[in-house]
């Protein structure tokens, strides 16, 4: 016979994964740090399975993240309950967090938003690639991400393409253009976003150039910041073709190539729950994206 999950147990997990540590997760509780512990290291038994890795801040194990995700879904949808029997008079507002790549975030994603009234939204900004690791793990009930492949409990929905242009500040395009293209793409500087950055690397790679771009680099972590240091010649980069487009018009920034790009498929995955929070942020972030990406 498989044992139930005690509410109180779980959402204490929750409450120390969220916060961080257990004395943290005791005072969101009210509760004392030794009850805490207490609940932990019952569901730990009843599930025989290491939930916490105790560092700090405090992690789930891959077990604990099945745990967390639970958690997670059991809350929204008690809160829709509330909310469709009309007894949410709490003021507590509708949450839903998200997982959405900085480039989405800088040019499309944030008018969804409008489009669903009353919803509060915590965005957790990550590289598209790495987003539905988010959701394995249960800290995001969707994301926008590269993946097509469903994460275990969740659906995908293809959102369209996002495209990249390689383009430098006028002055770096001219001292490229002295080298035959792509093979000034391997010596000139770069600009990447971090290090799980590829869309550079992998841009020259796919022309044959190199194996990568040059090792001149700088690491900008904000769309906004990479795009200013591309404006400011510190590099060559792939920028979103909604961020480039108005640049280039202006002459602050040279295309590299014409007719070469790199197209990025990103796609909604969510759970699996029938959420009217979540249907209608899932409903204006597709209607938004086919407005804004290439199908």
């Amino acid at each position: 016979m498989i044992p139930d999950l005690p509410v109180d147990q779980v959402r204490t997990l929750l409450a120390v994964v969220d916060e961080g540590t257990f004395d943290a997760a005791a005072a969101a509780l009210h509760v004392t740090p030794s009850a805490v512990s207490q609940r932990v290291k019952a569901l730990e038994q009843r599930t025989g399975r290491v939930l916490l890795r105790r560092t700090k801040p405090v992690q789930p194990t891959e077990s604990g993240a099945v745990l967390v995700r639970f958690a997670r879904q059991l809350a929204r949808l008690e809160q829709d309950a509330w909310s469709e029997l009309g007894l949410s008079g709490s003021g507590e507002p509708t949450r839903v967090s998200v997982a959405v790549n900085a480039d989405s975030l800088a040019t499309w994603f944030l008018p969804a938003l409008t489009r669903v009234p009353g919803l509060c939204c915590e965005l957790h900004r990550e590289d598209e690639d790495h987003t539905a690791a988010l959701l394995r793990e249960g800290l995001v009930m969707a994301a926008v991400t590269s993946s097509p492949d469903a994460v275990p409990g969740c659906t995908v929905r293809p959102l369209g393409r996002m495209r990249y242009l390689p383009v430098a500040a006028p002055d770096l395009a001219a001292e490229m253009s002295a080298e035959p293209f792509p093979r000034c793409l391997a010596d000139a500087p770069v600009v990447a976003f971090d290090r799980k950055d590829d869309l550079q690397d992998g841009f020259v790679r796919r022309l044959g150039g190199a194996a990568a771009a040059s090792a001149r680099r700088h690491h900008i972590p904000t769309s906004e910041g990479f795009l200013d240091a591309v404006v400011a010649g510190l590099g060559w980069g792939m920028v979103p073709e909604a961020q480039a487009d108005p640049l280039l018009a202006a002459g602050r920034l040279r295309l590299l190539a014409s007719g070469q790009w790199t197209d990025v498929a990103l796609y909604w995955q969510q759970w699996k729950l029938d959420s009217p929070a979540l249907t209608a942020l899932a409903d204006a972030v597709a209607a938004i994206a086919a407005e804004a990406l290439r199908r």
